[in-house]
Order: C-alpha cells, then sequence, then structure tokens
C-alpha cells in the first residue's frame, strides 16, 4: 500500500504546489510508483506538469462526487512510474457539494482506497485554504508534509494550521502524523532570525528536513513550460535541493522514523 503524503499550508506562495510535483517526481526518477493528486482547484500542479486541464472531460472534482472512478481520470506522464490525477476548474464547486455528501471529511480517502495498492507514494497537493477540501487532504493522508518560507511572516497561520491538524487527529484521523516541515524559497543574503527558527522549532521539534530549498529562478520558471525542475534545469540548486529532499524522505521511511 501506498504511502500518502499530503502536502499542506493554507499560507498560499510558500512553494507548496513546486515541492508537491518536484518531490513526485524525483521520487519516481528513483525508481517509485507514484501518484501525484491535484486536489487545488487553481490547478496548478496539473498544468505544471504539461497536463492541459481546461481539456480534461472528467477531473478529481468527478471522483469525489462519484461520477467516475479515480483510476478513469489517472494521466500519464512521460517519466515512468509518474501518474497524476488531475485538477480541473470544476473542482472549485466540490467545497460547497461535499458538505451535503455522506463521508464528506473522508471522500479522497475513500477514493483512494481504489488504486492505493498500485503507488509506492501519493503525493497531494491541498489548497492554500483549511476548507472542506484541505481537510480531505488532510483525512486522507498518513503523513503531513509542511512547506514554510523562510519569512518570518509565514509563520503567520501557522498554529491554525497545527489546530487544525489537531482536530483531524482527535475526531477523524488519529494516525495522521506529521512527517515535518520543509524550508523554502530560502535565500541565504537573508538570514532566517533566531526568532523564525525558535518558532518553527516550537511547531515541529526535532521535524525539520535538513533539505533547505532555495529561492531559485528556475524553479519558478519551470511550470511555464509544463515541466519540472528536472526536466526543465537538472543542475539547477533547486534541482539539487529538491533531489536532496525525496533522498531524505526515502532515508526517513526506510529507517520507519
Amino acid at each position: 500500500m501506498a504511502r500518502v503524503i499530503s502536502v499542506v499550508n493554507q499560507k498560499g506562495g510558500v512553494g507548496k504546489t513546486t515541492t508537491a510535483v518536484n518531490l513526485a517526481v524525483y521520487l519516481a526518477a528513483m525508481g517509485k510508483y507514484v501518484l501525484l493528486v491535484d486536489l487545488d482547484p487553481q490547478a496548478n500542479a496539473t498544468s505544471g506538469l504539461g497536463i492541459a486541464h481546461q481539456a480534461l472531460e472528467h477531473g478529481l472534482y468527478e471522483a469525489l462526487t462519484g461520477q467516475v472512478l479515480l483510476a478513469q481520470i489517472i494521466q500519464p506522464h512521460d517519466l515512468e512510474g509518474l501518474r497524476v490525477a488531475p485538477a480541473t476548474n470544476a473542482l472549485a464547486g466540490a467545497t460547497v457539494e461535499l458538505v451535503n455528501l455522506e463521508r464528506r471529511e473522508f471522500r479522497l480517502h475513500d477514493v483512494m482506497q481504489q488504486v492505493r495498492h498500485e503507488y509506492d507514494y501519493i503525493i497531494i497537493d491541498c489548497p492554500p485554504s483549511l476548507g472542506m477540501l484541505t481537510l480531505n487532504g488532510l483525512v486522507a493522508a498518513d503523513e503531513l508534509l509542511i512547506p514554510v518560507q523562510a519569512e518570518y511572516y509565514a509563520l503567520e497561520g501557522l498554529g491554525q494550521l497545527m489546530n487544525t491538524i489537531q482536530l483531524v487527529q482527535e475526531n477523524l484521523k488519529p494516525e495522521v502524523k506529521i512527517l515535518g516541515a520543509v524550508i523554502t524559497m530560502y535565500d541565504g543574503r537573508n538570514k532566517l532570525s533566531e526568532q523564525v527558527m525558535h518558532e518553527l522549532y516550537k511547531h515541529f521539534p526535532n521535524k525539520i528536513f535538513r533539505s533547505v530549498i532555495p529561492r531559485n529562478v528556475r524553479l519558478t520558471e519551470a511550470p511555464s513550460y509544463g515541466k519540472s525542475i528536472l526536466h526543465y534545469d537538472p543542475k539547477s540548486k533547486g534541482a539539487n535541493a529538491y533531489e536532496r529532499l525525496a533522498r531524505e524522505l526515502l532515508e526517513l521511511h526506510e529507517n520507519n522514523i
């Protein structure tokens, strides 16, 4: 059965989709079978891998609402071992429609059971909010990866996210755990203040990844070409950072931490 990792932070612009996409790509490049689930109505993870979501007849919305099977919407990728469950614009309506459905917080969890045995990893790119879709992403996950931008203001709202995770653990899925936080958009010229590091360690004691994602122009350019950083510029600093993150993640799991 696949390990399910949700990449989550309700604050936008912290490199969440970039992390979800490139982590999925590097895990696949390392020989794992990976499904990337785009749970964000903006569909940036979908388009960032070259899939024209506007042209798709069905996407994750139809799977969540029971109109089609998840397997029917999954798209192939040129990279062997990587598949994508794409988002379309229709997913924006799911927030309202899911409210009235049975097991509304478990819709994603339930539909993923159809394909979970086919993959080593399922990576979920959650929306930048704490609404019903993100709640589905939290409940569907075994582990949570939280990208945190390397700026003080990026810590705002982190307490709210941690409270939501605690509520999910207490009321919906006790076994979901925080895998860790990964620092993104790091600029070596602007050192993290002691306050930022203190706050991070308070929220994530012993759970901050050693791999730090730098602020890198090539990382921001790659999605506009429908490519991951591995396929756009594999020798860039951004590519090296995500490769290290994927290796660190595999190492953690191999050690059963």
